[in-house]
Parts: C-alpha cells; sequence; structure tokens
C-alpha cells in the first residue's frame, strides 16, 4: 500500500522483521508491539497513511449499508448495540473484504451474541453522568453513530467519543469523527497517541481524565479488549466480533463469536 517499489518493499519487509524480533516478547501486547511496528514503516516508506483508499472504500460501502439498515429495520438501543457489533467485521487485519460487507452483516443479523450482556450495559448507560465510547476502525465507526444515537437517546449522560491522535492501520482518527459529524452527539476526543486500542501507560492527560471520570466505558473491538482486558474495571463493556483464535480464547468463546461482556 504505500509503495509500488518492490526493493522498497523488501528494505521494509528486513526492517519489519528486526522490529517484530525487538517488539515481540512474552508479555507483548499485539495491538501495541504491532502499532510501534507499523509507525516505523510509516516513517521508512515516507507515508503518513498508506491505508487511506481502503478506509475510503470502507466508509462508503458501510454508509451505504447503515443508510438500508435504517430504512429497513425498527431500531432500540438493543438493536444498536448488536449492529455496534455486527459492524466490527470491519477489519483488514482479518482479510476484511469493503465489498462483502452488505452481505456479511446481513448474514449476521439474525445470529446470537455468544456473550450476551446488553441488559447490564443498557442499565448502566441509563444512570450514568458520563460515558466514554471508544471507537476502532474506519467504516465501522458508523455503525457506533446508531448506538451512540441510541444512547444520546436514553441517557442523559454527558457523551465523549475518542478517536485515534493521527493514522495507524484503518484505526478511526479524531479527523474521522469530526467529518463525520460525532461532535453532534458527544465532546470528540483525541487518546493522545498513534497506538491500536488504548495504552494507558501512553494516553494524554486529557484523555486519561475523561477515562477516569466516566462511568461507563464502552471499548469497541479487538485492539481496544487487548489494551483493556487486564484491567479489573467493571465500567468497561466490551462489544466485539472474536475474530482471531488468541482473542477467542481468551474470551473462552468459538472463534467469530458476537460479544457484549462486562470487565472484571
Amino acid at each position: 500500500m504505500a509503495t509500488e517499489d518492490l526493493n522498497f518493499r523488501k528494505q521494509g519487509m528486513i526492517l519489519a522483521s528486526k522490529l517484530i524480533a525487538n517488539e515481540y516478547h512474552e508479555k507483548a501486547i499485539p495491538a501495541i508491539a504491532g502499532s510501534r511496528i507499523f509507525v516505523e514503516l510509516y516513517k521508512f516508506f515516507g507515508s503518513e497513511d498508506p491505508f487511506k483508499k481502503y478506509k475510503e472504500l470502507s466508509r462508503k460501502k458501510a454508509k451505504i449499508v447503515v443508510d438500508t439498515l435504517k430504512a429497513k429495520i425498527k431500531i432500540d438501543i438493543e438493536t444498536a448495540i448488536k449492529l455496534a457489533i455486527l459492524g466490527n467485521v470491519i477489519d483488514f487485519a482479518v482479510g476484511f473484504s469493503p465489498e462483502d460487507l452488505e452481505k456479511q452483516i446481513e448474514e449476521m443479523l439474525d445470529k446470537p451474541l455468544y456473550i450476551d450482556e446488553r441488559d447490564e450495559l443498557i442499565k448502566e448507560v441509563r444512570k450514568a453522568k458520563q460515558i466514554l465510547y471508544l471507537t476502532d476502525n474506519v467504516g465501522e465507526h458508523l455503525f457506533d453513530k446508531i448506538l451512540i444515537e441510541e444512547i444520546k437517546r436514553t441517557s442523559n449522560a454527558e457523551i465523549y467519543i475518542a478517536g485515534k491522535e493521527k493514522p495507524i492501520i484503518n484505526d478511526v482518527t479524531v479527523e474521522d469523527l469530526i467529518r463525520d459529524g460525532f461532535e453532534a452527539l458527544g465532546k470528540v476526543v483525541s487518546i493522545g497517541t498513534q497506538i491500536v486500542g488504548v495504552p494507558l501507560n501512553e494516553v494524554s492527560q486529557e484523555f486519561r481524565e475523561v477515562y477516569e471520570n466516566s462511568d461507563v466505558i464502552i471499548a469497541k473491538g479487538q485492539g481496544n479488549f487487548e489494551t483493556l482486558s487486564e484491567v479489573k474495571d467493571e465500567r468497561i463493556f466490551f462489544l466485539l466480533k472474536a475474530k482471531c483464535p488468541a482473542v477467542a480464547r481468551e474470551l473462552k468463546v468459538p472463534r467469530g463469536s458476537l460479544i457484549c461482556k462486562r470487565n472484571g
């Protein structure tokens, strides 16, 4: 994605191999280690956002599917939570093709959640004074928007919506959130870093304050699960599809399971 130059790609592959040897160890968190490798490769190739075209296609396809779903089905907060989870299929890292999005969403609409703690999440949302929503991938964020709209109708809480400071793989940035109208739903905030997920020892002070002061934290996707699952914090609810064997094993679910789970 960054270059057509085969020799340049080979040099990048050698650099990546060295970085992998350095970053991956027994206690490494893949989302963080992988992000650091990507950042160094971005610098090496002189590309700030090699996934830009892929993200634009994902966003375009997601918008069509979201508009179709809004016209076809009645959406309440319970349905909106499921749609947000279904949106988590949008992930370059597991070989997702944006062209297949509508088919994949329709196939999963009637599929039950393997872990379904939606009632608990809705209960907490209704009594919360501050909610933090941690986004994941571009395209998927338009499904998140449906859920945030329903949260806004259900709760009087102040809502914060977090994105990445700069582009990293296909993750949602603050710029993406602003472009797609999320400021009308809540306060858009940067996590203060380019790393996938939420590495709490690297976030900005502004984000840390929002995180600490929130009553409910909704964490979308595998990257957020990887970085926050070992933080024993019952304010966090994970919404994701268990797309890789490691995450499925950690959650003790079959690969491909749809999950709404409270942390702890």
